[in-house]
């Protein structure tokens, strides 16, 4: 595996800013510049670990095979994996899965009532039609949307947690975990540093970051969130925050252009089609990134006034909706915590 002791400079959906505000101070600070750093190739995208209370780098070839390991079980693409299985014995037999599978079906259904069905990672057969990868997609015709949409529904999921298993009612349907699966696998990268005694690091999957602890000066990290009209990198404003998970989800991601129109890759379940509300961007900031990654889809979903009843409702839970007119909207959680970048084009509504 490839190891570097430096910040890899990549393209991601949040540039994280390591300098500034007061928290709390900790015993014994870590000097900032001691500090570990890990890159490999995972999950579709470049994962990056900074450890800064860790010595042995022997513990980044760990953990990044453990994030194999966690690939190759949640992945619908991996042949063999338990997403794999469900889907081939859809509408057939139950598949035997694995505890992580089992725990990331029952968050996702909770996820599904909570939403009334925008989250569902039944959608798989949708997905794979649009077959969005920027700057490529596939447009559907009616009768091809109408079809995928006919597999989704997550009530169709059955779930025997006693015996490990899973059944999908109808042959055809497709569970994909893209919509939840990153901030499961980073919960689970955090707990696995925290077991083997590291309290204070940055764990990024390419874009979905997750502080573990503070800054070795006892201060809060502090989180440019990316400008969804600008190149990566840019931000719009800065997050000062402990031990958090930020997740952002938007028009930005994937696309591609049909007919001049361009479509994104965050999918209706019930119209079949990228939605459409005036949001061009969203970012969830949690205890868990589990709840980031599914809240960030499912709140861009329900638009403004749904998705912010939801987040406010919900504790851990805060969020950032950004509006195609460049407004910047706030869960009453993060007023205090966000500064606006230096000539932002954008603005606060209060």
């Amino acid at each position: 595996m490839k190891q570097k002791r430096s910040i890899l400079l990549i393209y991601i959906l949040i540039a994280i800013f390591l300098f500034g505000c007061v928290n709390k101070p900790i015993q014994n600070p870590v000097n900032e510049a001691e500090f570990i750093s890990g890159s490999e190739f995972l999950l579709d995208t470049i994962v990056n670990i900074k450890i800064y209370d860790y010595k042995d780098e022997a513990i980044f070839e760990e953990v990044f095979e453990y994030i194999q390991t966690l690939e190759n079980i949640l992945s619908v693409h991996v042949k063999g994996s338990d997403l794999w299985n469900i889907k081939e014995n859809a509408g057939k037999k139950w598949t035997t899965v694995s505890a992580e599978t089992m725990e990331i079906f029952k968050r996702s259904i909770e996820m599904s009532v909570i939403s009334e069905g925008l989250f569902d990672i039944t959608s798989g057969p949708l997905i794979d039609l649009w077959d969005i990868d920027t700057p490529n997609g596939y447009y559907p015709s009616d009768i091809e949307r109408k079809y995928a949409m006919s597999f989704i529904n997550y009530k169709d999921i059955e779930i025997d947690e006693k015996n490990n298993k899973i059944y999908l009612k109808k042959e055809g349907m497709n569970a994909n975990l893209g919509a939840i699966a990153k901030g499961f696998i980073a919960d689970k990268v955090k707990e696995f540093l925290k077991e083997r005694g590291v309290n204070k690091a940055i764990i990024n999957l390419g874009g979905n970051i997750l502080l573990v602890g503070n800054k070795p000066d006892g201060t809060d990290f502090r989180i440019g969130v990316q400008d969804p009209d600008a190149s990566r990198g840019k931000y719009l404003g800065v997050l000062s925050i402990t031990d958090k998970s930020i997740v952002s989800s938007g028009v930005y991601e994937r696309y591609f252009y049909h007919e001049g129109k361009k479509y994104h890759h965050i999918l209706n379940p019930f119209t079949g089609f990228p939605q459409e509300n005036n949001l061009k961007g969203v970012s969830i900031i949690s205890s868990l990134s589990t709840d980031g990654d599914a809240f960030s889809t499912t709140v861009f979903l329900m638009g403004i006034e749904k998705g912010m009843q939801l987040v406010e409702s919900t504790e851990g839970v805060e969020a950032i909706f950004v509006t195609e007119d460049n407004k910047l909207y706030f869960s009453s959680g993060l007023r205090d915590i966000f500064e606006l970048a230096p000539d932002s084009e954008y603005t606060i509504v209060e």
